[in-house]
């Protein structure tokens, strides 16, 4: 009688355990990111993590997700796509995340494509930074801001209305460069411009001088020049040409951050750069997103404050977008959540709407012009 009382102890103590570890094992969903931390390109991938940690820091105060909360863990890959796929196989296997978000490169993209990684966890990567076409392709891969092609059009369009019909592409070295010059070509084209040259910006200060003295003895000189490359590379750009006396005026797409040229060039030289957006300016509360960003800011202990900039918004979007798609997903799992990502139509975040079109992989068409001002301000 003793021994069966012992057992049923036994048996009862074990079931609490098991409970309690299903418990621990839920305690948090995690989110995981992996995002070149340090180096140049380490602003923007840090900002948009500040972004989505302050929207997951509002969900957990009311109770977070499926009465669980929400924690974003983050690793850097140094900018290397050997050490993108490295990382994102570590955090998969100890980390455990429902999802993944806020990668960053054309190249680290692809690398972690290639690896199988994505399809092998049944898992989604919602958010990124990349102005490879191709990877939009990936039923994996869930882009919560414009594309490529919205951005462009958008610069194409602005530019015939000031009646600048002349363009030239400056573009960083990328695999799908023919595929790049075609897009933009065909949307200058189509709004009554033409593309008169394109010049990839490579590294060296040879390749680099090639370039600009290719753009400045072109003959009809461009009335503009269109930059798609990282902020790095746009930097370097827009100071060499200006320097060697390139007037036409500089658009570039939103992967240079406006908030990073700023900050690493003169004011002389950013004057009149204008530079396409794919989020509400932070910088202002003319919506509900933009409000609701800067009241979760001024609540922030002084110890804590953070400076408010376009990825920081960029990564705010993000997380409401995954949070909506969690909470949609029951019972919450990684393989199932790409159906309910797919389910979303027509959902508005205060001002800016997000919808997957059936075979789209890209939620938003929204995109703004931003222009650096003679105080070296960010207008609209």
């Amino acid at each position: 009688m003793q021994e069966t009382s012992m057992r049923m102890r036994y048996r009862l103590a074990l079931a609490v355990v098991c409970a309690a570890s299903a418990s621990l094992a839920h305690a948090d969903w995690v989110v995981a990111q992996v995002a070149p931390l340090t180096g140049a390109t380490a602003v923007q991938s840090k900002a948009y993590a500040q972004g989505m940690r302050l929207y997951f820091n509002e969900v957990n105060k009311s109770g977070g997700v499926h009465g669980d909360r929400l924690r974003l863990v983050s690793a850097d890959d140094r900018g290397s796509p050997e050490e993108t796929v490295k990382q994102t196989q570590r955090l998969l296997q100890e980390a455990k995340p429902v999802a993944l978000a806020g990668y960053f490169g054309n190249r680290n993209l692809q690398a972690l494509l290639d690896s199988k990684l994505l399809e092998q966890a049944s898992i989604s990567l919602v958010g990124f930074h990349s102005t490879d076409m191709r990877v939009l392709k990936a039923p994996q891969l869930f882009s919560t801001r414009a594309g490529l092609p919205e951005e462009v059009e958008k610069i194409a369009k602005h530019l015939a209305t000031l009646g600048l019909t002349r363009l030239a592409l400056v573009y960083d070295e990328r695999s799908e460069d023919e595929a790049l010059t075609q897009l933009v070509g065909s949307l200058v084209t189509a709004s009554g411009g033409q593309l008169l040259a394109h010049v990839p910006w490579k590294a060296g200060k040879q390749a680099q001088e090639a370039a600009i003295d290719s753009l400045q003895r072109a003959e009809p000189r461009a009335q503009a020049v269109l930059v798609v490359a990282s902020s790095p590379a746009s930097a370097a750009f827009l100071e060499a040409y200006r320097l060697e006396g390139g007037a036409a005026q500089v658009y570039a797409t939103s992967s240079a951050d406006i908030e990073q040229l700023a900050t690493r060039l003169p004011v002389e030289l950013m004057r009149g750069v204008s530079i396409a957006q794919v989020v509400p300016n932070p910088y202002r509360s003319t919506n509900r997103l933009n409000k609701e960003l800067r009241d979760l800011l001024a609540k922030q202990p002084k110890e804590e404050a953070l400076s408010v900039s376009y990825p920081m918004m960029e990564g705010y979007v993000n997380a409401k977008v995954l949070v909506e798609a969690m909470r949609r997903t029951q019972p919450l799992s990684s393989e199932r959540l790409a159906d309910s990502l797919r389910s979303i139509q027509s959902l508005d975040l205060g001002g800016y709407w997000v919808t997957f079109a059936r075979g789209s992989q890209s939620g938003s068409r929204f995109v703004d012009l931003s222009i650096v001002n003679a105080q070296g301000r960010v207008t609209q």
